[in-house]
């Protein structure tokens, strides 16, 4: 009985971290399933097999092997195409999007809507938050959670943005307090997390893009306004002692450059933010339009000497700033998002040679930079903080 109670408990024990590596795509078999979680295939199985019963994942009914392999075949696991999702929202400088995420960071549904994003934080969280409950409706599928992104660091534990800079809202607005408020009135019994945009970034690429693998990530991107940096360290997204880590838009990359918002100038948020580039360019901004698809048409569009010297220059500013942090991260892998991603796409050479040159560890070892590589990520990043309790303990989790 006891040997019996050990290897129940020990195989419970695992149905977190096993719903991790197939959510991750770490274990695409059952072979490999048992071999990460270190255990035997009869507990593999049954571990898969418990996380098939909720619901989460799948397990096909006949081994099969891959072509090319050798061994015994072995069951391959997916994840379920109708199982639970997070509502996921994101309010930014232009507007606001829902959607629905599941395991994997799949997307199943988006609902996308570009407001005026008033002084009131409740209005925009209000709305994104109707908008995600008519995609819940429509999809008859079970949430498990809702994760809110927005464009400002989050101070924990209060969950409270601490410097909206590119929004009206004031400083110190209780977003998750409002988040949860809303989602109790639109009818959603579930949990609400917030978090700043680029760090959910980080976390969804280290999990499901660019990223993964890498120990010491990395990542630096430009939202609608501004740019924000975060970094995952083993896995972890490293937010200091009060959520606050990781301001790298207040590097300063030019002291005699713009004026920038924290009281400072030259500052990365103010020279290399798609406003940056389409001044640079000596064009004038859209005020009814989304500025980074504005930058982002410009870069990809428009090949006059007058634009080509304004994307040089700004990647010159981004790499000096990729230099200063590579030289106080020691980063294993750089990934870059939003305006960035498309300025490295557009001259990758020119960026990594300001980073190798202007960076002592860029000399002695060139450190990879990529662009990031998932479609709305702050929103799969937002779901991962929903998903999480379910990782951390599924049957918990769901049966609650």
């Amino acid at each position: 009985m006891t040997h019996t109670r050990t290897r129940l408990d020990r195989g419970r024990n695992a149905l977190g971290p096993a719903l991790e590596l197939v959510h991750t795509g770490r274990a695409p078999t059952r072979a490999v399933l048992t071999t990460e979680l270190g255990v035997t295939r009869a507990t593999a199985g049954a571990v898969a097999g418990e996380l098939q019963t909720l619901g989460l994942i799948t397990v096909d009914s006949r081994p099969s092997a891959s072509p090319g392999s050798h061994g015994r075949p072995s069951h391959r696991l997916a994840i379920a195409d109708d199982g639970p999702v997070a509502l996921a929202a994101q309010v930014h400088v232009d507007g606001f999007r829902a959607a629905l995420v599941g395991l994997g960071g799949r997307i199943a549904a988006t609902a996308p809507a570009c407001v005026t994003v008033d002084a009131d934080p409740a209005h925009a969280i209000g709305e994104v938050v109707a908008a995600g409950a008519a995609l819940l409706r429509d999809s008859g599928r079970r949430c498990v959670g809702a994760g809110l992104a927005v464009p400002s660091a989050v101070a924990e534990p209060e969950g409270t943005a601490l410097n909206p800079l590119h929004l009206a809202w004031p400083v110190g607005a209780p977003v998750r307090e409002i988040f949860n408020r809303c989602l109790a009135e639109a009818g959603l019994d579930v949990p609400g997390f917030c978090g700043n945009d680029i760090n959910l970034t980080a976390l969804a690429e280290h999990r499901h893009g660019a990223g993964q693998g890498a120990a010491h990530l990395l990542c630096v991107a430009t939202g609608h306004r501004g740019v924000g940096g975060a970094l995952v360290l083993d896995g972890r997204l490293h937010t200091g002692s009060a959520g606050l880590a990781l301001e790298v838009g207040h590097l300063t990359v030019d002291p005699q450059g713009r004026p920038c918002h924290c009281g400072s100038r030259g500052c990365l948020d103010v020279e290399t933010d798609p406003l940056a580039l389409i001044e640079a360019a000596h064009r004038s901004p859209d005020p009814e339009g989304s500025l980074l698809d504005q930058a982002t048409h410009l870069l990809r569009t428009d090949r006059t000497p007058e634009v080509r010297a304004a994307v040089a220059t700004v990647i010159d500013r981004l790499g000096l700033g990729l230099a200063g942090l590579v030289n106080i991260l020691n980063p294993d892998r750089i990934i870059l998002g939003g305006l960035h991603r498309g300025l490295l796409e557009a001259d990758p050479a020119r960026l990594r040679a300001v980073v190798e040159e202007r960076s002592l560890w860029g000399r002695s070892g060139s450190v990879p930079i990529l662009p990031c590589t998932l479609d709305h990520t702050s929103l799969v990043g937002a779901a991962e903080l929903a998903w999480q309790p379910v990782l951390d303990d599924p049957l918990a989790a769901l049966t609650r």
